[in-house]
Order: C-alpha cells, then structure tokens, then sequence
C-alpha cells in the first residue's frame, strides 16, 4: 500500500431506518477515500455498519475524513468509532470454520462453552447469526483461526453436556456444490419400524419382539435376525403392505426436508434395513427415487418369509451411500448420511457428514454431529440453510410452511 495511503474502520451503530447506508457513503464520496471493506448487520431493529476505507493524503486529509464521519453519524442519531489503520488479517480470509448449534430451547451456557472452546484453541468468532427461530433456535458461528479437526470432539462433548445439537464443518466453495443425502429409514425419515407393522398385521407381534431383543443382545447378527422375522411372515398376504403403507408415519419435517432438498439440486437416497415394497411407494410420493432395501418374496399373492437378494445390512448401508456417490459422481466429503441406530454406524463414519438423529448411543459415537430435536428438516440448518430461505421457497410455490410444533 502506498505510503501516503492509510485505512480507517468507522463503526456505526444505533436504530435501524431507511437512509443510514446511503448517507454515510454520500459523506464519504467528498473526500479522498476508497472503499476496502463493508459489513452490515441488523439485529431487532438495531444497526451495525461498518466500513473500512483507504484515505489518500496527508495528516489533514485523515483527520477531514474523520470528522466528517462524525458529523453525519450525529445527524443520523448514530454512534460511531473509528479506528487507525485495521490490516487485513490473511488466517480469518483463509482459515474458516462453520459451528452450527440448535436448542431447543438454546441456553447462554451452550454458547458460552462452545465460544470459548474456539477461543482457547485460537480461533476467533469473525460472525454469528441466526439461521432459525423455530421449531428450534438455531445459530451459526463464522470462525477462523482453528481447524474442524481440533474442534468437532471438545464441541461434541459439550453438546452432550449441554443439551445442544453441534455440528463443525470447513467454510469454502463445497458448502455451495450438490450434495448427496442418504437417511435411514425406520425411527429417522419414518417414526415407525416397518417390521413391527408387518409382524401385526401377522399376528406374530411377540415372536418378532423375542427376535429383535435377541438381536440387541448380540445372540443374532443382522442378517440372520431379519430373516428369521421374515419367516414369520410366510402366507401374510400381499394386500396387507398396502395396509402398512397406510399406517406409516413421516418424522416430522421429512416432506420438508425432501422438497427443499430437491430445491437445491441435491440427490437424495433412502436405505433401509426394512423392505422396498413398502419404502419404495412413499419415497416416489416425495421425489426420492433412489432406494436401497431388502426385498421380500411373493408368490401366489402370498409372502413367502424369504428375504431376496442382498441383505441391507450395516455394510450394505455404507456401500450404497459409496455406489450413489460414483453414479452421480459427488465426492465424499459432500456426502451427508442420516442414521439412529447400530445398523447405521458405517454409513454415518463413511459419510463427508454423519448425522445422528435422536439415535442411540452407537450411531451417536461413529457421526459427526447429532441432532436430538423431533423435526427431521433441522437438518437443512447444518447446511446453512435458513428458516426464512425455507419459508420464501414454500411461499412461491403456493405452499404453506409447517409452523411449531411441525408437523407435516
């Protein structure tokens, strides 16, 4: 920079109103200054402006400017502070993370412990802003100075201590790429288990209830406890998946989530231990064409109680996620998998971001970040996405966003 050349940071702050930004660049447009910085914000009605200006010129030339800034900041009823030659800090330009927490409610002492986490490893909070006010508070740190590595395990504990929901990603050009999501499908884009449904339209209820528990017990893998519930399922006809079908219910947020992912251009996928007559259907109904289930055969319009094909299992989750990355050829780290349970674990770990949501203790362990509110659309703000953003889209299609508690 030119000797004869020095920068001043004017901060103004006070009630928002019409004019402010306007006038304060008129007064500036008289003197020998150049425009090297902007930032804005208003919060309740409450405005911060600040501008950062190379002034040409000697001592006289400074001091001409300052005043002037002076002078209209009263005329606006403004307070200002200006500030002597604020460099350009190169760590904050190239060194960025996004914190993203959600409460619901969100607690000062959650913010309070994830601020000075970053602030101990040496990083610095250059924005915070929030990016929902329902059906739960969601708010974003742009930091820098401190890598996602250093932070995701501190930050996770102090979601598990504090009641928050955390997720640590890179700032950068991937977050604006497409993105390819995968959930699970039984307790996260559906409240129900399909087997559960189909074992009582069976009759056979407490008999896949002994299994399942086997199962947790670790007396059956995966594999074998799915095909010893099918079993029970032999002669139950095919009318009653149509039935099942009908008494599926969505998590709350799904359909929102679907569509406003499909808004962005992203691939969505659908993986599940549970059975593709029955998933297949309902994700049609909202744009998902990707599935990956576990098939049941029929003949004669009866169930057979064997599982065809091959078994969706936690391997199989994983290698479905990696199999629609190479079809739609999105690389890993813009990946995003959504699991609750064990059966999760390796699609959640192989995931650019895993999430766990309200899951149990497993799934929780191998993600990235959790989520532990009931609205499946939360997700979108891990993504950046605003609740206003998510409203406007709705609003232009003639639709009606579901407002708390949401259910939709």
């Amino acid at each position: 920079m030119d000797d004869n050349r020095r920068t001043l940071l004017f901060t103004l702050t006070g009630n928002d109103r019409p004019g402010v930004t306007r006038q304060l660049f008129a007064t500036l447009e008289a003197h020998p200054v150049t425009v090297l910085d902007v930032e804005q914000l208003v919060v309740r009605s409450r405005l911060v402006l600040a501008v950062l200006v190379g002034v040409d010129g000697d001592d006289a030339a400074l001091a001409a400017t300052r005043a002037a800034v002076r002078h209209a900041a009263a005329d606006m009823d403004m307070d200002v502070e200006t500030v002597s030659g604020a460099a350009e800090d190169d760590e904050r330009r190239h060194n960025r993370i996004h914190v993203t927490m959600m409460g619901s409610p969100l607690l000062p002492g959650a913010v309070s412990r994830v601020a000075a986490e970053i602030a101990d490893r040496g990083g610095n909070i250059d924005r915070i802003r929030r990016v929902a006010s329902y059906p739960v508070t969601a708010i974003v740190f742009e930091g820098s100075g401190v890598s996602v590595e250093e932070l995701r395990r501190p930050l996770a504990a102090i979601a598990s201590s504090q009641a928050a929901d955390i997720a640590v990603q890179e700032a950068g050009l991937d977050r604006r790429g497409q993105y390819l999501v995968v959930m699970d499908v039984d307790s996260t884009f559906i409240q129900d288990e399909v087997i559960d449904l189909l074992a009582d339209e069976a009759g056979v209820m407490p008999e896949v209830a002994d299994i399942t528990e086997r199962a947790m017990a670790g007396e059956l893998d995966f594999e074998a406890s799915l095909r010893a519930r099918a079993a029970l399922l032999e002669g139950l006809p095919v009318a009653a998946l149509d039935r099942v079908r009908e008494r599926i219910t969505l998590t709350p947020g799904a359909r929102t989530l679907c569509r406003t992912l499909h808004r962005l251009g992203y691939r969505v996928a659908l993986v599940s231990g549970g059975f593709t007559e029955v998933i297949a259907p309902i994700a049609a109904e909202l744009g998902v064409s990707d599935v990956r289930a576990n098939t049941l055969e029929v003949r004669d319009g009866l169930l057979t109680g064997r599982v065809i094909g091959p078994v969706i299992d936690r391997l199989g989750k994983k290698a479905a996620l990696q199999q629609f990355a190479r079809v739609y050829e999105i690389p890993t780290r813009r990946t995003i998998a959504i699991g609750d349970g064990a059966n999760d674990v390796d699609m959640l770990a192989a995931a650019g971001l895993g999430i766990a949501f309200n899951a149990k203790a497993a799934a929780r362990a191998a993600a990235d970040t959790a989520v532990s509110v009931p609205y499946l659309d939360s997700v979108l703000y891990l993504i950046g996405v605003t609740r206003e953003e998510i409203e406007s889209a709705d609003a232009r299609e003639g639709l009606e966003t579901p407002a708390p508690p949401l259910l939709d």
